[in-house]
Order: structure tokens, then sequence, then C-alpha cells
């Protein structure tokens, strides 16, 4: 969906606040009950949905990005413009630069093209092993993860306990559809990245990114030469 062309009703705009102020309730019982808690900002949709709640309402919950080094240009003027909209520093964890070289030597620059063992490899240097140290120390962590986004998704929860990672994770927008995240980032004037309005309803690194056309599935302009199936970074998967 191309989020110019969206029709923002009002049974959709009531219907988005109420889920909002669902949300809100949720982030503020992590914030009491979870702290120290964290989020996980991938600066996605979904990701600037929960941004704007915390940032606007002053929640005690810390915000990360993880730089894989390969992220696309858009996704770096849509950082810069978090610290202008809200004074946000983000907490930003890069990958360890020693790892990924021996990779790249090994495998070559683009060899997560190769294999989806290869891909995985690579997603495990630039997102799973950085976000294992921003997770450090912390009782629970955020994502902005919807269940409808993927097939690997179908039945997200709300709150489970991450056995991966030792502690509670949160997904406040699991049961929200495309057009209520639109209608929310459209009606607070929420920043938002600009690759969007080019038909990329999911944004990753950029070799792994692309456009999708009407009617192709969200998750379509991810990983697209893979099966849907295997279609997760690791970071939202059991180890």
């Amino acid at each position: 969906m191309n989020p110019k062309l969206l029709n923002i009703t009002p049974e959709l705009t009531e219907r988005t606040a109420a889920k909002a102020d669902t949300a809100l309730a949720l982030l503020r019982r992590i914030a009491s009950e979870f702290s120290p808690a964290t989020f996980a900002n991938s600066l996605g949709a979904e990701d600037m949905v929960l941004t704007d709640l915390i940032c606007r309402h002053q929640l005690p919950i810390e915000i990360f990005s993880l730089d894989t080094g390969r992220l696309p240009p858009e996704t770096y003027t849509l950082m810069a413009e978090l610290d202008r909209h809200y004074g946000l520093k983000l907490q930003v964890y890069f990958p360890a630069a020693a790892a990924i070289e021996d990779y790249v030597r090994r495998h070559g620059i683009n060899a997560f093209y190769t294999s989806v063992e290869l891909r995985k490899a690579c997603c495990h240097l630039r997102k799973v092993e950085p976000l294992q140290r921003a997770l450090a120390g912390k009782r629970a962590w955020i994502t902005g993860m919807r269940a409808e986004q993927a097939a690997t998704r179908g039945q997200l929860a709300e709150q489970s306990f991450d056995e991966s990672n030792g502690l509670e994770k949160f997904n406040p927008l699991a049961d929200w559809s495309e057009k209520e995240v639109w209608t929310y980032l459209k009606t607070h004037a929420v920043p938002y990245n600009t690759l969007h309005d080019q038909f990329y309803p999911s944004i990753g690194c950029a070799p792994c990114s692309r456009a999708i056309s009407p009617g192709e599935d969200i998750r379509a302009g991810r990983w697209w030469w893979e099966n849907p199936e295997s279609k997760e970074c690791g970071l939202h998967v059991k180890r």
C-alpha cells in the first residue's frame, strides 16, 4: 500500500485511536513493571508508531537501532529526522568489524544472494549479534511486529518470554492492520521513511529490500529470492 493513497475514514480513525490507547497502556505497564526496557526500532512504519507513543508521552523506555552497515540512505535520513523532530538520540549498535571482514573475505560482498545459509549468516553478524549486546541487562524488549506481516508471524503474541535472550518480549501492535498503522502516522504527522512512498512496505538492508507491485504480499520485497517460510533474519525466531 502506498501511504499517499490511503483513504482515512472516520471509522478507521476511531478504531486506530482506540488501538493506540491500548498500545500506550501496554507501554506504560512495560515501563513500570519491566524496567529497564528497550525498544528495538528498525525505523519502519510500525516502529515509528511506537517511537511517537514513547517520545510524545515521555515514557522511560530506551530506543535503539541496529546499523547493519548496508542500510538505504533514506533510513539514515530518518535517523537524523528523529533527532530534529523528537530530540531523540538513538542508541545505535553496529556489527563487529572483524567478523564482517572475515565473512566478506571468505564468501564475497553479496554472498547472501547465493544461499539461505549465507544470507542468514550475514543477518546473524549484522543484526543478531548486535541485538544481543543491545538487550544485555534489560528485562524486556519491544518490537513493532504485526501478525499480518508474514507467514512466519501468524501466531504472534502480544507478550511472551524470549528464551533465546532471557527476557520478556512485547509486540504492542500485534493485531494492528497496515491501514491502522498509516492512519496513526498521518493523523499525528509522524516522520517516516520516504521509501514507503515508493511502494516499499518493508525496509531492511538496501540489497535485501525492493519495491513491490500492487497485490503482492507485504513482505514480498524482503529477500524476494527465498521462500516465504524462510523470510526472517534471526531476530525474531527461537534459536
